[in-house]
């Protein structure tokens, strides 16, 4: 827990909650221990998709689709959404959880490694949201740029990682050095890159919002 968790209750307290049918997909997540995005995470999704109305939206990392329906339902303009996914156990309840919810013809699943699935997309996007391999994001990276238009917006998610992201490598568990390096790289390309300017914020398990210029 990054921020205090009193705070964080009382900050959910005001949330107006989703559609029936997405409040169902989480209730189901969390029973089936799937971690999908925070409350807070949520409703900050939500009032980026109100100030930008992408056209076109690029996710990495769908596991159970839960945050391509939402940002489908609460983008205020109609949208196309790409999303990738790599973990074949969750790809057909990500696919089942679309049609249930009307939005198999709006989301569409690209199965694989994100590394290689980027590379094969062209047309770019107006937000690209991460959510995958936290370790991963450093090398997906350079793609995700590359598609993502200027003044598009890329918004990462996890990338505090529960607040380890400030202790020395040494204090990181042995087996999560990796990827705390990396993502430590990550933050300091996003926020070193001249073609980005970049905000990170304590939502959650931590979040870049970059925008391109």
């Amino acid at each position: 827990m990054i921020v205090d968790e009193r705070l964080v209750t009382f900050i959910n307290s005001f949330d107006t909650g989703n559609t029936e049918e997405l409040d169902q997909i989480e209730k189901e997540a969390i029973e089936t221990y799937v971690p999908i995005i925070r409350k807070e995470m949520q409703t900050f999704l939500k009032t980026l998709l109100a100030i930008k109305k992408p056209a076109r939206i690029l996710e990495v990392g769908t596991a159970i689709g839960f945050s391509a329906i939402l940002m489908a339902e609460y983008n205020p303009v109609k949208c196309e959404i790409v999303t990738i996914e790599n973990y074949e156990k969750r790809i057909p309840i990500a696919r089942e959880n679309f049609k249930r919810t009307g939005k198999e013809e709006q989301i569409t699943l690209l199965e694989g490694d994100a590394a290689e699935v980027l590379k094969e997309i062209q047309e770019p996007f107006d937000f690209i949201f991460m959510d995958a391999a936290k370790g991963q994001y450093i090398h997906f990276m350079p793609e995700v740029l590359r598609l993502l238009k200027k003044d598009g917006i890329l918004v990462s998610d996890n990338v505090l990682q529960d607040g380890d992201i400030i202790e020395s490598r040494y204090v990181v568990t042995r087996r999560n050095r990796t990827i705390h390096k990396r993502m430590r790289d990550y933050l300091y390309q996003l926020t070193h890159h001249e073609k980005l300017v970049t905000s990170i914020l304590p939502i959650g398990d931590g979040i870049t919002v970059s925008v391109k210029q």
